[in-house]
């Protein structure tokens, strides 16, 4: 099992940019489909973005689609979320989690098959 710590987030004008970072700690992290997820006041939470184990296989919710990149190095034990163009409605909490069970090919936006969370990172996006 990893645990995960996420950084990156503050606050961004619309149409800014911030790169958001989340460092796993314990093993087997190349073993872990990643995913960034994100929930805003009063709303649920959605997925954002998964990436495969290796990397090869990517995922993204049609609102972000072609404004954020998922990225990893599993050498560093890092899954990265490059954001740009960023809007108002980006504004969220946002997290990054890890599928233990997952295969080589698996990517996934399922939140509930995710079972390692960080504590997330606030983004807040300026109008």
């Amino acid at each position: 099992q990893v645990q995960l710590v996420e950084s990156g987030g503050g606050l961004a004008q619309a149409g800014g940019s911030l790169r958001l970072s989340c460092s796993a700690s314990g093993r087997n992290f190349n073993r872990h489909a990643m995913g960034w997820f994100r929930q805003a006041p009063g709303k649920e939470r959605e997925s954002v973005a998964a990436i495969s184990r290796g990397g090869g296989g990517t995922l993204y919710a049609d609102s972000v689609k072609g404004r954020f990149t998922i990225s990893r190095d599993n050498d560093k034990k890092t899954v990265l979320l490059q954001m740009n163009s960023l809007k108002p409605e980006d504004t969220a909490v946002y997290y990054c989690a890890g599928y233990s069970r997952a295969i080589l090919t698996t990517v996934t936006m399922d939140a509930s098959l995710y079972d390692t969370w960080g504590q997330g990172t606030q983004v807040t996006v300026s109008s």
